[in-house]
């Protein structure tokens, strides 16, 4: 008897109404990015789309729970988007355009407690990093640029095809992965950033020159991984970017040792 193929949730992108919009974009809108649940569907896995319940809808919160996602599924995946809001982690926005998304981060961060819970693994991707972060108690530069002295370059009008290096710190659970390997080049594309780390993690990668956090992972047995750069955006076989397959076999690896 063939086993069933991995089940993996998918947080959802929130478009929110725009004031005096008609049609569509007076309506709230989840949606994903093609090309993230193309990288995970590569692995024969079926993605499952996990919609947010905000108060415009026919749906409560009394209506649903989000753990009986985190039941039914095998693993969740927190994609990129939007800023996080600086109130998620005790402060206010710097300047209105760094207000970020409060409503998505309430979200996310049941769903990702609720994951955590049910002892399912957990991927993070650049908001996703983020989010894990500061869900576990951690906080973020608002601003690289503004904020961090001598930063590289980690946001470019050039967006997914803009690369730079990274390197695993020493005795990390990635340097393990790519034995030989010291790091390598990543689609990385954030102005925001990890600036104290949060409860039980440690720091799996750095960007080279600037020494900015870029991939952590929660300490114990339990699969918590988080990635600032974008692994959906390196192509298979690229000579120039870091092969990410390896991490996304080990976290779906993870996802078939929880299954019942």
């Amino acid at each position: 008897m063939s086993r069933r193929p991995l089940r993996i949730g998918l947080s959802a992108r929130i478009f929110h109404p725009q004031p005096g919009a008609a049609g569509i974009q007076s309506k709230s809108l989840h949606y994903l990015e093609q090309s993230v649940a193309h990288w995970v569907m590569s692995r024969e896995v079926m993605v499952f789309m996990i919609p947010s319940v905000s108060g415009d809808g026919i749906v409560h919160r009394s209506s649903i729970r989000l753990s009986d996602y985190s039941q039914y599924l095998d693993g969740l995946v927190l994609q990129g988007g939007a800023d996080i809001s600086p109130q998620s982690y005790g402060e206010e926005p710097m300047r209105p355009e760094w207000a970020g998304d409060r409503l998505r981060d309430n979200y996310e961060i049941e769903l990702l407690h609720e994951f955590m819970e049910a002892g399912k693994p957990v991927l993070g991707i650049c908001r996703g990093h983020q989010l894990i972060n500061v869900a576990l108690g951690g906080t973020l530069y608002q601003d690289i640029e503004s904020q961090y002295e001598s930063p590289a370059v980690h946001i470019h009008p050039d967006y997914d095809r803009h690369a730079h290096p990274i390197v695993w710190e020493e005795g990390s659970r990635l340097a393990r992965l790519y034995p030989g390997q010291p790091g390598g080049r990543v689609i990385s594309i954030h102005h925001q950033a990890i600036r104290t780390l949060g409860r039980g993690l440690q720091v799996e990668a750095r960007s080279v020159g600037d020494g900015l956090i870029e991939a952590i992972r929660l300490e114990g047995r339990q699969f918590v991984l988080g990635l600032q750069w974008h692994p959906e955006f390196h192509p298979p076989g690229s000579p120039d970017l870091l092969d990410c397959t390896p991490i996304l076999d080990l976290f779906l690896s993870a996802t078939r040792s929880r299954r019942w």
